[in-house]
């Protein structure tokens, strides 16, 4: 699963000029990507808090709250990107974060 480029498709409201993409070179910095997204907003919405805190659940209402958002893996054995949902998404950043945190 390393090293599989990934972009991530979001929209973050129903105004479709929210459209956006974001490409990394793996699923982890993808996941970083998305946890970066998150933690910007907060640090918007909180900006006199030095040190901001969250648990899984305030980042899955996030990933909840846009109004869409999926994800394209490449597959090296079939050439072609894989489309990933919003589910698959949530589950890979709560691994993502379980990783980071045994480090």
């Amino acid at each position: 699963m390393a090293n599989r480029h990934t972009i991530i498709l979001m929209q973050t409201s129903q105004n479709r000029a929210t459209r956006t993409f974001m490409d990394y070179e793996s699923i982890s910095q993808a996941m970083d990507g998305i946890c970066s997204l998150y933690e910007r907003k907060l640090k918007d919405l909180n900006p006199a808090i030095r040190n901001i805190t969250y648990d899984i659940a305030d980042l899955y209402n996030f990933i909840d709250g846009l109004a869409d958002l999926s994800a394209l893996v490449y597959d090296h054995s079939i050439q072609a990107y894989l489309p990933y949902d919003r589910q698959w998404i949530k589950q890979r950043t709560f691994q993502h974060l379980k990783k980071l945190a045994v480090h």
